[in-house]
């Protein structure tokens, strides 16, 4: 009885007060950041709570919502849930699957456009933490540039200027972007730059309260910048898919590349030439800019995990600013969502980060709430861009359409 009682007073002095032994599952969609979980990120939090040990169990993507909410409903998901943004999340917080997490306190450190992907439409409770976001902008082969004798443009004008050098030039098709698949003419075009043209979240907050409209000028007007795009993305464009532009880009055909931050990585391994990053030009020299700063992925908790008290152990620990460094350096393009500093390895990353200290920023202008109708607005979006793009319609024509269609279901 004596031994007994030592071996359990030592125990007691070796485990802190307060410590939970627990295990917990993440479940996710993201199958390729496995290694990153287990070699980098679960062991920098075992380290700090040793008594909580944590699984990541990915799921293929195209399976994952579908697998998941299987196991909610039958009761064997894992404690975490990695959150899609938006409209598939909020299912899952509305059907009673995902707890609110306001009064944690790492809540503090993400603003209103970080948190936009996972709320209530009132706004009265968040239901999973941010974890990253991607960022919208061009990225141009410098030894192009330098070759060419073209500087990098920040205004509307410098844009097409390099764009017609370019051309004139002939050694490289000006910019890689095709229609074929249509969702990169609205999401690497009309959502990339017209932030700057809507004024970012003025214009996309007034199409939700009912203020603004998509037949307005700031609307039409980066629709109509589409069109100008057709004249410089080389022979064939239309039937060109996202692959082949990935493809032109990384073999030094094209000079630049309208995207995303989360091509980093693939443009890292692929490309033997230098690469950097511009913004979307402004109109005027002098103008506020503005980014699609994309919200992309947070994690809540299941409601009926065994775990509460761990799962938010973790919670926290996604919203501090050890995670954020950690995530965003193992996954250079995947920006954190928090307030804290950031230093970033990746020297594109760096420099597509650093536009939030200068640009406003907003997310895609019809991901929120506008895209809950059949047909969805997003998906339109898609077609109409390409269209304009093609020649085959207008930009005040497809404004129109995409109005009359939200106007058939969306009352404000």
């Amino acid at each position: 009885m004596k031994k007994t009682f030592i071996a359990l007073a030592i125990g007691s002095v070796l485990m802190p007060l307060g410590a939970q032994s627990a295990e917990l599952t993440i479940e996710s969609w993201r199958n390729d950041d496995l290694k990153i979980w287990q070699d980098t990120i679960i062991p920098a939090f075992e380290a700090k709570h040793p008594d909580i040990k944590v699984k990541f169990a990915p799921t293929a993507p195209v399976e994952y919502d579908a697998s998941l909410n299987a196991k909610l409903e039958g009761g064997t998901a894992g404690d975490l849930i990695t959150c899609r943004p938006f409209d598939r999340a909020l299912a899952l917080y509305d059907k009673g699957y995902l707890a609110a997490v306001d009064d944690l306190e790492g809540m503090k450190n993400f603003g209103d456009v970080a948190k936009s992907g996972w709320v209530t439409d009132d706004g009265s409770a968040h239901f999973c933490v941010p974890m990253a976001s991607v960022i919208h902008g061009f990225m141009y082969n410098k030894e192009a540039f330098a070759e060419v004798g073209v500087e990098v443009p920040t205004t509307s004008a410098e844009f097409y200027a390099a764009l017609d050098k370019f051309k004139e030039d002939g050694n490289y098709i000006p910019m890689a972007m095709g229609t074929n698949d249509q969702w990169e003419a609205a999401t690497m075009g009309y959502t990339n730059v017209g932030p700057n043209f809507w004024n970012g979240e003025e214009g996309r907050q007034g199409l939700i309260n009912g203020t603004a409209k998509l037949t307005d000028a700031p609307f039409v007007a980066a629709m109509e910048e589409m069109a100008k795009w057709s004249g410089y993305l080389g022979d064939g464009y239309q039937a060109q898919t996202y692959p082949d532009s990935q493809n032109l880009f990384t073999l030094g055909r094209a000079a630049i590349y309208p995207t995303g931050s989360w091509e980093i990585n693939g443009f890292n391994d692929g490309a033997d030439f230098e690469y950097g990053a511009f913004k979307p030009p402004v109109q005027n020299s002098g103008d506020q800019c503005h980014i699609s700063d994309h919200v992309d992925i947070a994690m809540g908790m299941n409601k009926s995990t065994k775990n509460p008290e761990a799962a938010r152990t973790f919670l926290e620990w996604v919203a501090s600013a050890e995670f954020a460094s950690l995530y965003a350096n193992a996954l250079p393009g995947f920006f954190s969502l928090s307030n804290h500093d950031v230093t970033l390895s990746d020297p594109v990353a760096q420099q597509m980060v650093s536009w939030r200290g200068e640009c406003g920023t907003t997310i895609r202008v019809a991901d929120q709430i506008l895209s809950r109708g059949t047909p969805s607005l997003s998906t339109e979006l898609w077609g109409a861009s390409a269209r304009v793009i093609n020649g085959t319609a207008s930009a005040a024509e497809v404004m129109g359409e995409l109005q009359t269609q939200l106007d058939s279901w969306y009352k404000k």
